[in-house]
Order: C-alpha cells, then sequence, then structure tokens
C-alpha cells in the first residue's frame, strides 16, 4: 500500500466500511433503507436463537447485492455434517468471507468450544471461504488473561486472513495493541472496531455487556468524550487517534458496530465524507 496522510487515509477507509448489524424483525428493512451498496454489512450470531437467523439474513443481504460477511458461532455448531452444510449453503449465495467467533452461548452445542475448533473444521474442507476474519482484544479480555489471548490469537492467525479488534474507547491503546500483534509475528491486517452513532444509554449497556470496562472507565474520565455521549457517540476521535498505524498495511478497514442504528451510522459517515 502507498504512503497516505493519516487523514486521506481514514477517508478511504470511511468510503467502503464494514457495518455489523443484528439479524432482527426488521433489519433487513433498515439495511435495505439506509446502507449504500459500497458498504459491507456483517451479521452476528446470537447465542440464544442461534445461526439460523444470521445465515438467513446474510441469503437475503446477498441477493440484493451487498458484500455480506455471516459471523460463525463456534457454540452453536453441532457437528461436521453441520458445518459442511452452512459452508454449501454460504457457497450457493456466493458468500466468500466469515468471520469466526466462539460465540456467548454458555454450554456449545457441539464439540466445537472456541473459534479454534470451528476454524480448523473450515481447514478441514478445504479452506472454502477466500477471507476468514477472527477476533482480537486490545484491552484485557473479562474472561481470560492476556498470555492466554496472545495464545489464542497465534493459534487461529494460521487459518485466518484479517482479525477485527473489539471496541476500545482509547485509539492509543489500539494502535499500541495493532503494533505489538505485528511485533509478535501475528501479520494480519486489522478492521478497527468502533461504535456506530449510537444513543448513549444503548452504547453504555452494550459495553458493559461485552466486557470493555476499561475502555468505558477512560470514557468517564475524558470529558470530550463524555460531553459527545450525552448527545449520542459520534466515533470521530477514535479513528482520528489511530495516529500513523492508519496508514499502514496493519490496518485494513473500519469495523462499525451499528447495534442497528444503522441509519444514524451512515448519517455520521456521510458528513464525514462531505467534511460537514
Amino acid at each position: 500500500m502507498v504512503a497516505t496522510e493519516p487523514a486521506t487515509r481514514v477517508t478511504e477507509l470511511l468510503e467502503r466500511p464494514r457495518y455489523e448489524v443484528i439479524p432482527l424483525d426488521g433489519t433487513e428493512d433498515e439495511v435495505l433503507e439506509h446502507v449504500p451498496r459500497e458498504v459491507t454489512v456483517t451479521v452476528t450470531a446470537s447465542p440464544t436463537r442461534g445461526l439460523e437467523p444470521t445465515l438467513r439474513l446474510t441469503s437475503s443481504l446477498a441477493r440484493h447485492g451487498y458484500d455480506v460477511v455471516p459471523h460463525l458461532s463456534s457454540r452453536s455448531v453441532t457437528d461436521a455434517a453441520e458445518v459442511a452444510e452452512i459452508v454449501d449453503r454460504l457457497r450457493g449465495d456466493d458468500v466468500r468471507n466469515v468471520f469466526v467467533v466462539a460465540g456467548d452461548a454458555e454450554e456449545p452445542r457441539g464439540p466445537f468450544h472456541g473459534a479454534i475448533d470451528l476454524l480448523e473444521a473450515l481447514a478441514e474442507l478445504g479452506r472454502p471461504f477466500a477471507e476468514v476474519g477472527i477476533t482480537g482484544y486490545p484491552e484485557p479480555h473479562p474472561l481470560f488473561d492476556d498470555r492466554t489471548a496472545v495464545a489464542a490469537m497465534s493459534a487461529k492467525a494460521r487459518h485466518a486472513t484479517y482479525v477485527v479488534s473489539q471496541v476500545c474507547f482509547d485509539p492509543a491503546v489500539t494502535a499500541s495493541w495493532i503494533e505489538g500483534v505485528w511485533a509478535r509475528g501475528t501479520r494480519l491486517p486489522v478492521f478497527v472496531g468502533i461504535p456506530g452513532a449510537v444513543p448513549r444509554a444503548k452504547l453504555l449497556r452494550v459495553s458493559t455487556r461485552i466486557g470493555i470496562g476499561d475502555s468505558l472507565r477512560f470514557l468517564r474520565k475524558n470529558g470530550s468524550f463524555a460531553g459527545r455521549l450525552v448527545r449520542g457517540f459520534d466515533p470521530d476521535r477514535l479513528i482520528d487517534g489511530l495516529g500513523a498505524v492508519v496508514s499502514t498495511e496493519k490496518v485494513a478497514g473500519l469495523h462499525v458496530f451499528t447495534f442497528n442504528d444503522v441509519a444514524d451510522t451512515e448519517a455520521w459517515r456521510r458528513r464525514r465524507l462531505d467534511g460537514s
């Protein structure tokens, strides 16, 4: 990649971001109404409803011309036969990119306890997808220590082509983490996870649930961020604060957690691109 100024590179990334959505009633209509086709749509997986809503929405959006990335939750898959069925179904919809996660189900439905298990099952099927994403954590994860997280990423990276970072409200921490990931030898491009333009209450509620408490403490200490939250959050400072790393091959793009506030998130992106 030819080196560019950070501000220019951020604009380039905003032209083709990824929007993460939750497969609920009405999600498809919201995407069709507000999200242009140059935006990649990723579809989360529910620990209670299983993968069927994810696969169904993925198929529908793909037919509408979107580049869609389903989240495949390992703990929601029952066995190797279901893995093969999922692969056939997604390939039939011309899906070429998947995001493999462990999932939040308390008990796995089958033998796949973590993302690595499903990644290995996909590898046994001949690596059927051109792009495979895995999760990375700029901050300590609430369920395992840093050493465990580093080891898990190293194991998963053998089967992946990119990393998506969990939300972190301190961009300096995210930038340092990206540099550290590459320095340890996991040289996969990172899609930086940022929240979309979401209401304050929802952002605080979801942030607590997904375990980014350190970021919340940073948010509350930083007056400028806190002031923005009173009006609703926009992610400008998170992307502007990444610094020079955003202009390197280490950053592949922006993964925007919309929490289904796609209309407001797209309005924010348009304002940013228009310079208003």
